[in-house]
């Protein structure tokens, strides 16, 4: 297959052979800037879902076979293929995800990432303890792969958040079966198994089915040979493949939804706070699961922090995303549109100012900015997931922590105080996987752990957090000399 051309991407990749669909139908992918057709992809079905995960499961024994530096050979030139193919695939993400080249450059970057973290994350190996209750007797603990893991990967980031399950899952000796979302499925998955066989792995190492989710998601969840099932997305459908993964004794490894909060306290410095708060709220046009969803923030410098953060809002330069220029690109598609619209006029309907904002073009929502606003308007009470910022007014830091918590979801949050101390005790009482001091919530280290707590998801991705997800500890207990068995208690 050619990634040249964005016409090139017409099958899926099953046992390492380049295939057409079971139906023979396709699905149309649409550039979301210039409503052209940016791909045409196939359309998989049920059967082509079975056909992978066959693959998958026959390549497994060989491939964990191997020694870690022959697979993590692999793993390093899938990296190098995609430094090599920097420049072209931030344009495949700007073009088919509507990423402006900051957001689409960083992207690739982070992914980069994670092929770099891979390299090094390394299980313990044979950890020899001593028995603590029979002399002469070692116990050998050892972390073997868990098998075939199935990557179900969302439209907002999707190179990174299919990059960050399936580059570790290769080097710890799993195969993989991916479904990347149907608004982006060649930057979530036929890219990546372009640059699979473009390195030669092995047959039936990486599988890709494109598809709509409504045909071929709940097959990729209840199937009964996947050992984990990686799905980032709502809350909603998460809650469907953790059924399904239970059902199998599966592990489901579930990054969901969330409700940001934005702490700004009495003693924050302002001007920094609105910045933060404004990258928070608008980069990749809200659409990051990791986003700021409420402005949460102390009556005595709330005025202020409404003014500037509209001036941030109406400074922003909305437009064509390949553009280096642009700021802030489209929409993912309609129905996303149509919602923000509903979450934006329901919002004002229950109380709140719009400030700015508000409309749309096509699919270019205008960054928004709505004051006056509480826990319970729509736009705060649900996630977004979109260029939408609700500011809410407190009176004590004591209440902003109550408003915060009053969620159902608990991925990332933010706190801004002029006392890092205090901004760090407040970051301890807020309910949250991840909570930033003194920063914007956007934020996504190899060297910690990404998760959240409540209904946000179970598990945690990055570094060594993400071998307990990928690997099954083995114990085995080795007796060194004999024992009298005569004298067991």
């Amino acid at each position: 297959m050619s990634s040249e051309t964005d016409s090139a991407w017409n099958r899926l990749y099953i046992d390492g052979e380049w295939r057409d669909s079971g139906s023979g139908e396709t699905i149309s992918v649409e550039n979301p800037a210039t409503r052209e057709q940016f791909a045409e992809v196939p359309a998989g079905t049920v059967d082509d879902v079975d056909a992978a995960y066959e693959a998958a499961d026959a390549a497994q024994d060989e491939w964990a076979a191997l020694s870690r530096e022959e697979r993590l050979e692999y793993v390093e030139a899938m990296r190098d293929e995609l430094q090599e193919r920097y420049e072209e695939i931030a344009g495949l993400l700007a073009r088919e995800s509507g990423s402006a080249m900051g957001k689409a450059t960083g992207e690739v970057g982070i992914s980069l990432a994670d092929f770099g973290t891979a390299l090094s994350v390394e299980p313990e190996g044979d950890e020899v303890r001593d028995s603590q209750f029979v002399s002469e007797k070692d116990h050998h603990i050892v972390q073997e792969p868990v098998g075939v893991v199935g990557i179900i990967s969302p439209w907002n980031y999707p190179l990174h958040l299919t990059t960050r399950a399936l580059a570790p899952a290769l080097a710890l000796g799993n195969t993989v079966v991916v479904k990347p979302a149907s608004d982006t499925p060649v930057t979530g998955g036929l890219l990546l198994a372009d640059i699979a066989d473009e390195v030669g792995l092995p047959d039936g190492v990486l599988n890709v089915v494109t598809g709509h989710g409504s045909d071929i998601g709940d097959r990729l969840s209840d199937h009964p040979t996947p050992r984990v099932l990686s799905f980032t997305g709502s809350t909603a459908v998460g809650r469907t493949v953790g059924k399904h993964a239970g059902e199998n004794i599966a592990m489901p490894a579930l990054e969901l939804g969330g409700n940001g909060p934005f702490v700004v306290t009495e003693s924050a410095d302002v001007e920094q706070a609105t910045a933060a708060g404004a990258v928070g709220s608008f980069t990749h046009q809200g659409q990051v699961c990791i986003s700021i969803n409420r402005h949460v923030v102390h009556e005595s410098v709330y005025d202020e922090y409404v003014q500037r953060l509209v001036e941030h809002a109406e400074s922003l330069t909305v437009g064509d995303p390949t553009d280096p220029e642009t700021d802030f690109g489209p929409i993912v598609n309609e129905g996303q549109r149509d919602d923000l619209a509903a979450f934006v006029a329901d919002s004002v309907e229950e109380g709140a100012t719009l400030e700015t904002g508000g409309d749309y073009d096509e699919l270019f929502f205008e960054p928004t900015v709505l004051s006056g606003a509480t826990n319970d308007i729509a736009a705060a009470c649900n996630e977004h997931f979109g260029p939408i910022a609700p500011v809410i007014p407190v009176e004590s830091d004591e209440d902003a922590i109550e408003v915060a918590n009053d969620t159902e979801y608990g991925l990332s949050a933010a706190v801004f105080a002029d006392d890092v101390a205090y901004g760090r005790d407040l970051a301890d009482r807020i309910d949250a996987g991840m909570v930033h001091v003194n920063d914007h919530p956007i934020q996504d280290e190899p060297n910690a752990p990404f998760g959240g707590m409540k209904a946000s998801g179970l598990g945690r991705y990055n570094g060594e957090w993400i071998i307990d997800e990928l690997t099954e500890p083995k114990w085995i207990s080795v007796q060194n000399e004999p024992r009298d068995y005569d004298l067991l208690e």
